[in-house]
C-alpha cells in the first residue's frame, strides 16, 4: 500500500500561517495609521483602506508575505536576469559570503569533532577529563565569545573568512561530538567480543566495526552541526561591522529600520539552513546505500 501523500497536509499548514501572517500585519501595522490619522486630524480609514494601507507601508513594523516575496525576488532573480547576480545589493552576494564561512566553519568543527569523539572512546583520560570540558563549552553564550574571538584574531593579524568560520566551527563541533561518541560506543559487547575472537586489532575493530555503526548518528549529527554552522557564520557577522553576508544585511535593516529587509535575509538564511541540512541527508541515504543499507520505505 502506497503511503499517503504529504502535500497537502503541508500546503494546508503554510496557508494557515500565511493567513494568520496577513492578520498580524493589520493588528500591528494599524496603529501607526491610527496615529497619522490623528497627528493630521482626520478621520482614521475605513477597514478595507486600512487593511490596503497595512500591506504596503514602506517602513513597517511587520511586512506582509508579499512585500518580502517582492524583496527576495528584487535582490535575487531581478539582479540575475540584469546579469549582477554577485552585485553588492543582491542578496545572492551576502548569502555567498555567508555560506562560505558556514562552509569552513562546517568542515573544521566535523573534523575536530570526529577526532576529539575518537579520541574520547579509545582513551579513558580523554573521556574523563575532555568530554566535560567540551560539554562546559556550550554553556557560553555565543554573543559573548563572537565579539571575543573577532577581536583576539584581528589582534594577531587575522581577518576576513577565518574569525567568522571558527565562530561556526565553535557551535558545529559539539553536536558531532557528542553524536559521534554514541556512535562509536554503539556496537554491542558481543560485536565487541566476535572482533576479539577473530584477534582484530583496535584500529580493524575501528574501521570495520566501530566507524560502520557510528555513520547514522554521524549524518544525524552533520544536519544538527551544518545549521547552527550557519547560525554562527551570520552571528560572527554581527560585531565585526561587516559590509558583506546575511549577518551584516540584518544589521543594517536593523540600523535604518528596514524591517522588510530584515525579512527577506531571515528566510534567505532559513532558505540555505534547509538546502544545506537536505544536502547532508541525501549524503546520509547515499552512504547508507554504499554501505548495503536498504533505504528508508523499500518493501522487503
Amino acid at each position: 500500500m502506497s503511503k499517503p501523500s504529504k502535500t497537502i497536509p503541508v500546503l494546508t499548514i503554510i496557508a494557515i500561517i500565511i493567513a494568520i501572517w496577513y492578520i498580524c500585519v493589520v493588528w500591528m501595522n494599524a496603529p501607526f495609521v491610527y496615529d497619522q490619522a490623528e497627528r493630521a486630524k482626520v478621520e482614521p480609514p475605513a477597514f478595507s483602506e486600512l487593511v490596503s494601507i497595512t500591506m504596503s507601508q514602506e517602513r513597517p513594523v511587520l511586512p506582509a508575505p508579499h512585500q518580502v516575496a517582492q524583496e527576495l525576488w528584487k535582490t535575487t532573480g531581478a539582479m540575475a536576469l540584469k546579469g549582477r547576480p554577485f552585485s553588492k545589493r543582491s542578496l545572492i552576494y551576502h548569502t555567498w559570503i555567508t555560506l562560505s564561512a558556514t562552509l569552513l566553519g562546517f568542515l573544521i568543527g566535523t573534523a575536530l569533532g570526529i577526532a576529539l569523539a575518537v579520541g574520547i572512546v579509545h582513551n579513558r583520560a580523554m573521556d574523563k577529563s575532555v568530554m566535560p570540558w567540551v560539554i562546559t563549552s556550550q554553556t557560553i553564550p555565543i554573543l559573548a565569545i563572537a565579539p571575543m574571538i573577532i577581536v583576539v584574531l584581528n589582534a594577531a593579524g587575522i581577518s576576513g573568512l577565518l574569525p567568522k568560520a571558527l565562530i561556526s566551527t565553535y557551535l558545529s563541533f559539539f553536536p558531532v561530538v557528542v553524536g559521534m561518541v554514541k556512535g562509536l560506543r554503539s556496537p554491542d559487547a558481543a560485536q565487541l567480543d566476535l572482533m576479539h575472537t577473530y584477534n582484530a586489532s583496535t584500529a580493524q575493530t575501528f574501521w570495520k566495526l566501530r566507524w560502520p555503526s557510528s555513520m547514522p548518528y554521524l549524518f544525524t549529527s552533520l544536519k544538527i552541526a551544518v545549521a547552527i554552522s550557519l547560525v554562527g557564520a551570520i552571528v560572527g557577522e554581527m560585531p565585526t561591522g561587516a559590509v558583506a553576508g546575511l549577518g551584516a544585511r540584518l544589521l543594517a535593516g536593523s540600523y535604518y529600520g528596514q524591517t522588510i529587509q530584515i525579512w527577506s535575509a531571515l528566510f534567505m538564511a532559513a532558505t540555505l539552513a534547509a538546502v544545506l541540512v537536505m544536502l547532508v541527508g541525501w549524503a546520509h541515504s547515499y552512504v547508507l546505500r554504499r554501505m548495503g543499507e536498504k533505504p528508508e520505505g523499500v518493501a522487503a
